[in-house]
């Protein structure tokens, strides 16, 4: 007797196509049409095909590599930042907000995750008002407790400026891996929690011991999208600093060269194909970031099913 023939799902096609047809217009397409634009550069009968020439000036060219390298560096630091204080923080927070015996958790929980959703404008004016040495409140809130000699204004100086915008940043965004790991804490059974508790096993030493290698795989996930995230970074700078990512370019960040270089600023004129070879060079660090999570991290990790 002939086996019978497996059902063909063709709903599964009809369910996916209109999402891969908007993915594919609005990123598929535009990312190897930037590709290709890199390609490219200008001659005196228009667009003439130059392979990588493009890559090598970034890279190599005393003009472009200087901006190309303090950006790319200042692009890492804001990622450690938010390595080093956002995640830290966000887990310690969704640790607390999970103590069934904290009251008002749903109240912190919302005023903590609230600044995620308002806009980098709002929050880049907001701050810049907050830290200005003239007409800002923070001189006087630190007058007020006697540390009047501590404030610097830090948005305006070289050494403090980014940093500055980091920590807004984070201030603003510490909210999403609280919330991803407040979620993954509470999908941890209980019977494996009391377990824990009848071997002595309570407070900082079960998140230590139980907790903490349970959402191992969430941490990861965090991770990957704070880094590109962070190297997809360019409202807040822009919004704070302008395009220019003063002072003296010392917060200027991939996002805004990328900007300056393919649209032109000021005096600068747009250059679309150099522009393109900045955001291939983006998107190659950003790919090559998440394979090294995907095929040397994440298959370290252990997984545990309930």
């Amino acid at each position: 007797m002939a086996a019978a023939k497996k059902p063909v799902r063709w709903h599964i096609a009809v369910f996916l196509a209109p999402a891969v047809l908007i993915y594919t217009s609005v990123m598929i397409l535009p990312l190897f049409g930037t590709l290709q634009l890199s390609l490219f550069g200008r001659g005196e009968s228009g667009l003439i095909f130059v392979g990588f020439d493009n890559f090598r000036t970034l890279l190599f060219d005393p003009r472009w590599s200087a901006s190309f390298w303090n950006a790319l560096w200042n692009n890492t630091w804001f990622f450690i930042i938010h390595m080093a204080v956002q995640n830290p923080i966000g887990i310690l927070l969704a640790a607390l907000l999970s103590n069934p015996r904290l009251r008002l958790r749903g109240f912190y929980r919302t005023a903590i995750f609230v600044p995620t959703i308002l806009s980098f404008v709002i929050v880049g004016f907001a701050w810049k008002l907050i830290l200005s040495p003239l007409w800002g409140v923070a001189p006087s809130l630190l007058d007020m407790v006697g540390l009047r000699s501590l404030f610097e204004p830090w948005l305006g100086k070289e050494e403090y400026a980014l940093t500055t915008l980091g920590l807004i940043s984070v201030w603003q965004f510490i909210g999403i891996p609280m919330m991803l790991i407040y979620a993954a804490l509470l999908s941890i059974p209980e019977e494996l929690l009391e377990a824990a508790e009848c071997d002595g096993i309570t407070g900082m030493s079960q998140f230590w011991k139980i907790k903490l290698p349970l959402i191992l795989p969430s941490i990861g996930i965090i991770s990957v999208l704070t880094f590109v995230g962070n190297f997809n970074a360019f409202d807040l700078i822009y919004a704070t600093q302008g395009a220019m990512a003063g002072p003296n370019f010392s917060t200027d960040i991939l996002g805004t060269f990328l900007y300056r270089t393919f649209f032109g600023f000021q005096l600068q004129i747009g250059d679309p194909n150099m522009g393109a070879t900045i955001a291939s060079m983006m998107f190659l660090i950003i790919l090559v970031g998440v394979c090294i999570y995907l095929f040397m991290i994440q298959t370290r990790l252990r997984r545990y099913q309930f």
